[in-house]
């Protein structure tokens, strides 16, 4: 656990490095430190400003086709946060909502066709979807190069043999985060608690391409608890409040929540959303050397990281 100080390796940067030994010691002394929190809020803005100046010299405007079948709540959330920020660099979003008994024939044919349009520039399937559809059917109706989540089958590939494709935006959102803290993940044990197409398994493609160790976990792991207080890092994406307590996290670890929940709560008689993650974060942040809020961690960077690949499509197909 205690690797990243302990091997020495002094020659990293030190923005990270140095927090983290810190903590570790004053851990190993009893003293109570205060985390270094991920904020992705800020790395997300300035990916934003960035696209922003991007967009502005567009002889056309990027376009995102977001398809939605059902009312999930958190799928709700997530494309509300999407057409936001498209509204704030200058994108363009087209929402497309389907009923929950909308045919699939209906749902692949409409996708052929902005498969073809040349205004629109990528195209995403927003997870999950009702069980009475076929969820690969769809999504590999989208053509590989408008696939922006990397959920077809063609990017799927390109992770495994760690060639360049798009990937799970939620998977980039996490190695945009390790970078931008300049965490080097080479032997390093990543343990994931959750084994979704959408977010565990890139995810844990993504950190094996980088050389780290990887154990994922999920329903059926024995002893959760133990493989994840083994872990250097961290990550949960399960969408379970709480499920990972003060019981399952050792002092210095880095722990990244991917999980979203929105929860119905009353705060004074008034009932309102909530959106949570899978950390207990009060009863966890006071231990580890490091973690995500929920929200504002991982989720804003997600969508950042979102537009980043539409803007890569629009200038990959300008060049056709």
């Amino acid at each position: 656990m205690l690797s990243l100080c302990e091997k020495g390796q002094s020659h990293r940067p030190p923005s990270f490095l140095s927090i983290f030994c810190y903590t570790v010691s004053m851990q190993k002394m009893g003293q109570k430190i205060m985390p270094k929190i991920l904020d992705g809020r800020a790395i997300s803005s300035k990916i934003a400003e960035q696209l922003t100046q991007q967009i502005l010299v567009c002889k056309t405007k990027p376009t995102l086709v977001i398809i939605q079948i059902g009312n999930n709540e958190e799928s709700n959330t997530y494309i509300k946060h999407k057409r936001i920020f498209a509204e704030k660099i200058g994108a363009i979003v087209k929402y497309v909502h389907y009923d929950e008994d909308v045919s699939e024939e209906s749902v692949v044919v409409d996708i052929e066709t902005y498969n073809t349009d040349t205004s629109i520039h990528g195209i995403i399937v927003q997870l999950p979807i009702p069980k009475n559809l076929s969820e690969s059917r769809i999504l590999e109706s989208i053509d590989p190069r408008k696939d922006i989540d990397g959920l077809t089958s063609a990017s799927a590939m390109h992770l495994f043999n760690s060639e360049k494709g798009f990937v799970s935006c939620a998977t980039k959102a996490v190695l945009v985060l390790l970078d931008n803290e300049q965490i080097d993940v080479t032997g390093k044990k990543v343990v994931i608690v959750g084994h979704s197409a959408l977010v565990g398994k890139p995810t844990a493609l993504a950190l094996i391409n980088r050389n780290a160790t990887v154990t994922v976990c999920h329903a059926f792991t024995k002893n959760l608890d133990e493989e994840t207080k083994r872990a250097d890092i961290l990550i949960t994406a399960v969408g379970k409040p709480k499920l990972i307590t003060k019981n399952f996290v050792s002092p210095g670890q880095i722990v990244i929540d991917i999980g979203i929940t929105v929860l119905s709560v009353e705060e004074d008689g008034v009932k309102k959303k909530k959106v949570v993650g899978d950390v207990d974060y009060e009863a966890v942040k006071d231990i580890v050397a490091a973690i995500t809020p929920v929200p504002g961690g991982i989720g804003p960077l997600t969508i950042a990281c979102l537009f980043e690949s539409l803007l890569e499509v629009y200038e990959n197909l300008g060049r056709l």
